[in-house]
């Protein structure tokens, strides 16, 4: 081959004994990082080289030049020295930008009736880009409500699908058909702190990342291995995870949705009108101090899913749909971004006190209630961007006391349901 000919290529993908070539986990990632403006200096951006099953994910990206190989020779034979034309075999083909116009699809929160509270609170969560945790008794809806949750969250913009299909290609998930759908990762709560953060040698993205923007749907919280979710505290503030090993140093991507649902005592009936609750004070508060104070505390809306008697699920009208919901999302999110160019949740520092000013009955309120309950710092600030994020679903340009007394029922301590 002339070297001089290979100048301007990248070549990724695993080679068989026969000279095949075999797809590579992270295609769409490489050919992203490929793709950056001034990629090392060069005037033109370099041109990928992949095998079939990887570079039709690779071509997802905008402006990236992509080639597909079936065979090691049909490489060699585009760099074979002399000026002559490569010869035009199936092998080596350039591939079109892929496009993919459909529109995602998610289930329908209408599945779900009645949970008046639990709605009102995942609509808000969905606004202002808050976690949520639900409690309530088995069998009383949490884990569909979760799996709604995605649906209400306003349509993927380009770049946010590229980040998030090139961290599915990182973990060997991506597909086509999952385009633009926002994921919802639903580990199980057996999950090591390593399967949840990342990790491994070399490191590769755990659930968190793989639901960067998206969900991570954490059920039965309170059974997850202490140490997982202590790991969770960092990427729940910065948005991104560091995972250093002695050979190499990653950071991937972990801005994700934390809702998460558990029971309110080990039989799961605390406070439950269905059956009566057969665990002693003890049990109760070993179960629900299994969960920290610093974790809980970076949880923004906590609600109470009750549960429902069988003549209010059966024959009773469906729920209100989706798409109703999220287009009041779509504007409570574009009323927030107009104004701080973030969501209400990303809000710090003094950016909190410039878009959440209360009038003097509004910040009386608050401190009351911070007083009575106990509440640290965090907590009040967190209060107050729920309360910012209400303000905006109801259109009102400063945060009221209707808005603050909403935003303080989501702040309630698990042993309020004793």
């Amino acid at each position: 081959m002339d070297a001089r000919k290979l100048e301007g290529y990248e070549f990724a993908g695993e080679l068989s004994l026969g000279g095949d070539l075999r797809p590579v986990r992270g295609a769409l990632a490489m050919s992203l990082a490929v793709a950056q403006p001034g990629n090392r200096g060069a005037k033109t951006l370099p041109k990928l080289v992949l095998p079939e099953g990887s570079a039709q994910e690779a071509a997802l990206v905008p402006d990236a030049e992509i080639y597909r190989a079936h065979h090691l020779l049909d490489v060699v034979r585009q760099f074979l020295p002399g000026d002559a034309a490569p010869e035009a075999l199936d092998g080596w083909t350039r591939i079109a930008p892929t496009s993919t116009q459909q529109q995602p699809v998610y289930p329908d929160l209408a599945d779900v009736k009645g949970q008046a509270a639990a709605r009102r609170a995942l609509e808000i969560a969905a606004a202002g880009g808050h976690s949520v945790l639900m409690m309530g008794a088995p069998g009383s809806g949490k884990s569909m409500l979760a799996q709604r949750f995605a649906g209400l969250l306003p349509t993927m913009t380009t770049e946010e699908a590229l980040e998030s299909a090139a961290v599915a290609s990182l973990g060997g998930r991506f597909s086509l058909e999952n385009w633009a759908v926002r994921p919802t990762c639903a580990p199980h709560h057996t999950a090591s702190a390593v399967a949840l953060v990342g990790g491994g040698s070399p490191p590769r993205p755990g659930e968190i990342s793989l639901a960067h923007r998206g969900v991570l749907f954490l059920d039965e919280l309170p059974e997850f291995p202490r140490a997982a979710l202590e790991a969770l505290r960092e990427p729940l503030e910065s948005g991104s995870i560091t995972i250093s090993r002695a050979a190499q140093r990653a950071e991937f991507p972990a801005r994700f949705q934390l809702v998460a649902a558990m029971n309110p005592c080990p039989c799961g009936f605390l406070g439950s009108h269905l059956r009566a609750c057969r665990c002693s004070p003890d049990q109760v508060s070993r179960y629900q101090g299994k969960l920290s104070g610093p974790l809980l505390d970076r949880i923004d809306l906590h609600v109470e899913v009750g549960a429902l008697a069988a003549d209010e699920l059966v024959n009773t009208p469906p729920g209100e749909a989706t798409a109703a919901i999220r287009s009041r999302v779509v504007q409570a999110r574009a009323r927030a971004i107009t104004r701080q160019g973030s969501t209400n949740q990303a809000l710090e520092g003094q950016a909190i006190d410039a878009q959440c000013q209360l009038d003097e009955a509004s910040a009386k309120f608050l401190n009351t209630a911070a007083a009575r309950l106990g509440w640290s710092g965090r907590s009040i600030h967190r209060c107050l961007k729920v309360a910012r994020t209400i303000a905006d679903l109801a259109g009102a340009a400063t945060v009221q006391v209707t808005h603050v007394a909403e935003a303080v029922q989501y702040r309630r301590a698990l042993k309020a349901v004793h």
